[in-house]
């Protein structure tokens, strides 16, 4: 899934959105494509043309620590960037490692089942795994409440956001929330890089939605676990909640994602209301 391949693309697209201006290299005549050449990049690196020639055509597979520090200063990447070119830097392990069943631990539903505001246990895939009434109604009342207990009928947070309507509906900056989506799922995938359920995820939704394969293939990488989100829900409204995203000591592939509202808001009413 995240092979050297990946390693390519990500060096290739990176180094297309770098001007030469931006890094104080003087350009003559027209470039017949946008970007730093390869030769401009190695040089910033200090590394030899020919060895990073070799990183981006996916010819070697042991690129030191060392040597991708210097590339993703060269490139100017983010934080999140960073972390991600290293993950698709190292070698693929030779046999999968065992994937943890994706089941909620009885405490962790017992927790969710106690909290006041919506909750929701999401998987190494975005696929959930539980959640509290709160949560269904604010994110999925139209899916039956007990589908995260059956395998066959489990929602995915990733694909209802491309592939169901009801859900899509639910976020008046789509475009915005789905480019946070890919982002984060970039990432994700580079963590997880022999998990074939995942594979199977992304390319399906690559075949299902032409939003989602345009957007994967620009390699977005960014972490959006925090932060403000726009709901326009179908029965309360419009509605502003602050999104914390929490990992389990015992189960750190899964993640619980809390919303909360701004204590007196007309956003923290309209929860009230959804409660019922």
């Amino acid at each position: 899934m995240e092979t050297s391949t990946a390693l390519g693309e990500f060096l290739r697209i990176r180094r297309g959105r770098l001007k030469p201006e931006d890094v104080g290299i003087t350009s003559y005549g027209a470039r017949r494509v946008p970007g730093l050449r390869r030769e401009e990049l190695a040089q910033l690196a200090g590394v030899s043309v020919t060895y990073y020639t070799r990183l981006e055509q996916g010819q070697s597979h042991q690129a030191s620590e060392q040597v991708i520090e210097s590339l993703a200063r060269a490139l100017e990447l983010s934080d999140d960037e960073r972390l991600y070119l290293h993950n698709v830097a190292r070698p693929v392990p030779a046999r999968p490692h065992p994937v943890a069943p994706a089941t909620a631990r009885h405490g962790t539903r017992q927790l969710i089942a106690s909290l006041d505001v919506p909750a929701v246990l999401v998987g190494p895939r975005t696929e959930v795994l539980a959640w509290n009434p709160l949560g269904h109604r604010l994110l999925a009342g139209h899916l039956d409440e007990a589908a995260p207990d059956r395998p066959d009928l489990r929602p995915n947070l990733t694909r209802m956001l491309f592939l169901d309507p009801h859900h899509r509906d639910l976020y008046p900056q789509w475009e915005t929330s789905v480019s946070c989506a890919v982002a984060s799922l970039r990432l994700m995938v580079s963590r997880n890089r022999d998990d074939r359920e995942l594979a199977a995820l992304i390319g399906d939704l690559a075949m299902s939605s032409e939003e989602f394969a345009t957007l994967w293939a620009g390699h977005p990488v960014a972490e959006h676990a925090s932060g403000p989100r726009r709901l326009r829900h179908p029965v309360v409204g419009e509605v502003t909640l602050e999104l914390e995203t929490l990992l389990l000591a015992d189960e750190p592939d899964h993640r619980l994602l809390l919303y909360s509202a701004t204590a007196g808001s007309p956003s923290q009413a309209a929860l009230r209301l959804l409660w019922g």
